[in-house]
């Protein structure tokens, strides 16, 4: 394990050209990540971080292996071998049965067609199902149900001792990409273009017997569904390949709003046009989202955007926020934001409110002379007013984190404990808060010297 202090604004090597990407300097004041640690173990590209608890987390990715890992210190807690391909889809799931003592246990799906489950306090397998058809893409937890779905070609329900309860008919051969809960016992899956809403029921017989039933396709996106997110209990947001943003009711799954302009300069004052002849799907294709029930933070291409859900449209953007393809983006409990890169960068952004300009003063002439100005001048005044009463915002980079030298894929905060990113180098980064970890030193140094100084004493 290496520790390394890091000063915050190197570039990274082949990234020296950087074209409209925003750089920072040295000196990041709001930047707490000055130190870091490297966890390796890894063997292969690491896809995924899930946090157990408070202080541990989990990582797989390509080599088919599960790491336990502990946030505070970086130790390296268990190394869990069963899966003989790479890790395809990953979850954590707290045993909720009354009866037993309760565990922590992480489900992993893989493209060996397999789904285990492990038990994080020892590492031992529990359990291991391969009855699966194709591979699963994805699985959710439902807690209030105490069951799990995964999804694939077709949408299985199990319990938490792997029985499975129901599955759907086989779906297409690309199967479902993601799956999101809503209220009502009902779970939207993302199948290419369509996203299927269904509805899951216990049989009424006694038994323990579960139904899984199609209630609606909605067919609104015009290319497949790339990522998906519930806000709350009403809202949940889609977002595709090229670039639409789509705002649904949880309960009726009505369509509620739509953006899909993330890249017209003319819908986005604020960002600077490019001249090209054509977008490519990676420029705006909708790779990541994430909400704070007020808005929708969105990773689109290259930039970030920040949608409104009241306003019904976007509020900030950072059109060019990394030199490529942003894959993951989270909202901090303050007004940062963190997001990372195929670049194998990892920035913070803050959203800032801009300070209004005053309206400019209508012109008198012509119109005048006719009558018409009183109708300008209140139609003016009302302008003004909106614009008064419409803050604006937007997104300013307020740190830069350098220490992957390739894609990072995920991160997960831990508040105090820090940040920890995974990437394509094979490596697991632990960015700690310089200042905390150096107090914290300087405390257990302390309680040393005084333990010394007592032993002295008595002796």
């Amino acid at each position: 394990m290496l520790r390394w202090l890091i000063g915050g604004g190197r570039e990274p090597q082949g990234l020296a050209e950087k074209s409209s990407v925003q750089t920072i300097g040295e000196e990041q004041i709001q930047n707490p990540y000055t130190e870091l640690l490297v966890l390796k173990g890894h063997q292969d590209i690491v896809r995924f971080l899930v946090q157990i608890d408070d202080y541990r987390f989990a990582s797989a990715g390509d080599d088919g292996i599960i790491f336990l890992w502990n946030a505070q210190t970086g130790e390296k807690l268990f190394e869990l071998h069963g899966h003989t391909h790479k890790i395809t889809a990953i979850a954590p799931f707290s045993s909720s049965d009354v009866t037993e003592e309760e565990m922590d246990l992480i489900i992993t799906a893989s493209a060996d067609r397999t789904v285990i489950v492990w038990d994080c306090s020892s590492g031992r397998q529990v359990q291991k199902v391969s009855c699966f058809h194709s591979t699963v893409k994805c699985l959710t937890v439902l807690q209030r149900l105490n069951v799990w779905l995964s999804g694939g070609s077709d949408l299985c329900v199990w319990n938490r001792k792997l029985d499975l309860l129901c599955k759907t008919s086989h779906l297409t051969d690309a199967g479902i990409s993601a799956l999101v809960e809503l209220p009502k016992n009902c779970v939207a899956a993302a199948v290419g273009k369509e996203l299927i809403i269904f509805r899951l029921s216990a049989s009424n017989n006694g038994s323990e017997g579960w139904n899984v039933l199609e209630a609606k396709r909605l067919v609104d996106h015009q290319d497949n569904i790339s990522s998906l997110v519930s806000v709350n209990d009403f809202t949940f947001v889609t977002g595709s390949h090229v670039g639409e943003l789509i705002v649904w009711d949880a309960l009726d799954w009505t369509k509620q709003a739509s953006e899909c302009n993330f890249w017209d300069s003319s819908v986005h004052p604020d960002v600077q046009p490019e001249i090209k002849l054509s977008q490519s799907p990676n420029e705006t294709s909708v790779q990541h989202l994430t909400s704070d029930e007020e808005c929708v933070f969105a990773a689109v291409g290259k930039g970030i955007y920040v949608y409104n859900l009241q306003m019904k449209r976007v509020i900030a953007s950072q059109r060019t926020a990394h030199d490529s393809s942003v894959l993951h983006i989270e909202k901090l409990p303050n007004r940062q934001l963190i997001s990372c890169s195929e670049d194998g960068s990892v920035r913070i952004w803050e959203l800032r409110e801009k300070q209004q300009l005053p309206a400019e003063p209508v012109p008198t002439g012509f119109f005048n002379m006719w009558g018409f100005g009183r109708t300008n001048k209140q139609a003016n005044q009302a302008a003004k007013k909106m614009q008064e009463n419409t803050p604006t915002y937007f997104l300013e980079l307020v740190g830069d984190l350098i220490g992957h030298s390739s894609a990072v894929q995920m991160f997960l905060y831990f508040g105090e404990l820090g940040l920890a990113t995974c990437s394509a180098d094979h490596l697991i980064i632990l960015w700690k808060d310089g200042e905390r970890e150096s107090s914290l030193r300087s405390l257990t140094l302390f309680k040393k010297l005084a333990q010394n100084g007592d032993l002295q004493l008595k002796l």
